[in-house]
């Protein structure tokens, strides 16, 4: 029986996970982490490791689980009525889940990216320092010196460094990425989440979050989730495959795309199922 049919068929079995996974220093540790909506099960038993200091790919067919994982690690799952879960999740030592946990100050540990740009109705520098603010800082140097460094980073100051004071609405739907971007890492975030960040963008868009996500992952893990191959092979360190809620396939980019484990990894990367 086929992997897939196996998962299918809701039989348990061992992923393939590659051992240089093992060999990396991690940030965050799944083990045996299940997820329920109401009745529905999401996540079945995922383990794994995102390995410190690099990009990690989420692929999969829709609904397999991925987006599910990703907003698990910052627990905004937790806003949907009927969610439980098991297992655990540990960042950087600390279980997500534990009942003394502060979400608000675990969130802070972390920036997040969607798939549409979501710029709040305010001025662009109040867009990226919201956060700061949020944490109660308010002293104007140091607001103005965390703009620029994000606005920098996210390599957007040179196009709107002269109109900080304008309505983050008026700017192009790609610079509203790159501007949730700078929002996300200005706390200086230990995890970088994004959630399919260049879906809603044309390919020159596109093609500057890319760049744009080479270049912090020189500074921060990056756990991105992405419906395009060509981008998971472009952009990420590792890949991991999950199919119906379940870890299918993790380890090195290029061997993922190149010499995968699995026939059904092979099968799905290349195009022909999923």
């Amino acid at each position: 029986m086929s992997v897939i049919e196996a998962i299918r068929a809701g039989r348990t079995f061992e992923p393939a996970v590659h051992p240089q996974i093992a060999l990396e220093p991690f940030v965050l540790q799944a083990s045996g982490f299940s997820l329920w909506y109401g009745k529905a099960q999401a996540l079945h038993g995922v383990s794994m490791h995102v390995p410190r200091g690099k990009v990690t790919a989420l692929i999969g067919p829709s609904g397999c689980g991925k987006s599910t994982f990703l907003r698990s690690v910052n627990r905004l799952n937790d806003l949907i009525d009927g969610v439980r879960v098991e297992g655990r999740l540990v960042l950087s030592g600390q279980d997500l889940y534990a009942p003394d946990v502060d979400v608000i100050d675990l969130r802070k540990r972390m920036g997040m990216v969607f798939q549409k740009p979501n710029p709040f109705p305010m001025s662009i520098f109040e867009n990226v320092v919201y956060p700061l603010r949020v944490d109660g800082e308010n002293r104007r140097r140091m607001l103005e010196e965390a703009c620029e460094r994000s606005l920098r980073g996210a390599a957007l100051w040179d196009e709107v460094k002269d109109r900080l004071r304008q309505s983050a609405l008026g700017l192009s739907g790609g610079q509203q990425q790159r501007l949730c971007i700078a929002r996300a890492i200005v706390a200086d975030p230990e995890v970088l989440l994004l959630d399919e960040p260049c879906s809603a963008l044309d390919p020159i868009a596109t093609l500057r979050i890319e760049e744009l996500i080479h270049e912090i992952s020189q500074r921060y893990t990056v756990l991105i989730v992405t419906h395009n191959m060509q981008q998971a092979a472009r952009l990420s360190d590792f890949t991991a495959f999950m199919y119906l809620g379940r870890l299918v396939e993790f380890g090195p980019t290029a061997e993922i795309f190149q010499r995968p484990r699995l026939p059904e990894t092979e099968q799905y990367v290349t195009g022909r199922f999923g």
